[in-house]
């Protein structure tokens, strides 16, 4: 019998996780879909669930809706633009190992895909670099069954995506040009989320997956 795939989103009402929802909805693969969010994502469908939560530094209130799940695509996340780092760690690091750690915890056979960046590294000399790393080295530490670090590049939106960061419309156009020139850091919205999804066809993994590995996992059968 085939797996019955129950997945949580967060970040459903950004770009990327919007995009993620959009796939999962359209994925014959995906059966039930719980979304988190501060406020309404805006979409509706029989295999949709959303919870309205405003602390994600507290989700004992919502434990028991919790477990049953056997993978999370974590898609919440700040830029580090104008932010000061301590805000940028609190809401990198510690809002995602707390969510992870509530969700090892409830779930023992779970798969958790986090969207971290190009350019990710606890060696690097930029520090939200080194804070996306940290925040990936300690996901592997946690009792999921596996883990996968998602490192995209350069992101070609779905079109008609509600969230869309407004400066796409202008750049848009660079994606053909640099896909052909250095296709691991460009990879669209389409293939990023169905890597996510094909990622609960693995066992026992915990990866680093950079632009052209998000492709192939994409193209997966």
């Amino acid at each position: 019998m085939a797996t019955k795939n129950r997945v949580i989103i967060t970040g459903t009402t950004g770009m990327v996780g919007e995009g993620v929802l959009i796939q999962c909805l359209k994925s014959s693969a995906i059966d039930h879909i719980l979304v988190i969010n501060r406020k309404p994502c805006g979409y509706t469908h029989p295999k949709l669930k959303e919870i309205i939560h405003s602390d994600f530094f507290d989700f004992s209130p919502l434990e028991e809706q919790l477990k049953g799940y056997n993978a999370c695509f974590f898609c919440l996340g700040i830029s580090s633009v104008g932010v000061e780092e301590e805000i940028y760690y609190k809401m990198t690091y510690t809002l995602t190992l707390h969510v992870a750690k509530t969700l090892s915890r409830l779930n023992d056979d779970m798969t958790f895909c986090y969207i971290s960046g190009s350019g990710t590294g606890e060696k690097s000399r930029l520090k939200w670099a080194q804070i996306k790393g940290k925040t990936e080295k300690d996901l592997t530490k946690l009792p999921f069954l596996q883990v996968f670090n998602f490192r995209p590049g350069f992101i070609k939106p779905i079109k008609g995506s509600k969230y869309t960061h407004k400066f796409y419309k202008y750049i848009g156009w660079l994606f053909p040009i640099g896909r052909a020139i250095y296709s691991k850091g460009f990879c669209t919205m389409e293939e990023l989320a169905n890597a996510m999804i094909n990622t609960l066809n693995h066992h026992d993994e915990r990866r680093i997956l950079e632009g052209n590995d998000i492709i192939a996992m994409a193209n997966e059968d």
